[in-house]
């Protein structure tokens, strides 16, 4: 799905109806962005879960790496 916005003043771009939909973004959701020199990475960042977060306290572990698989999405 490819689609076309603007960059404005302040550089505010608005996210396109259909990819909107496709990923779920909602108001108040946070966009991860990365590159990787050649072109722009745009993420929506899940939201956390109460279950997300009693997991990693009770699990155990590498608390560290526990925090940085929840941010990557993984359970």
């Amino acid at each position: 799905m490819m689609s076309n916005t603007k960059v404005s003043k302040g550089y505010p771009s608005v996210i396109p109806k259909q990819i909107r939909e496709a990923l779920g973004v909602r108001e108040g959701d946070i966009l991860e962005w990365t590159t990787d020199r050649e072109q722009a990475v745009v993420r929506r960042r899940r939201r956390r879960t109460v279950e997300d977060v009693t997991a990693i306290i009770t699990v155990g572990g590498d608390a560290v790496q526990d925090k940085r698989q929840v941010a990557r999405g993984g359970a």
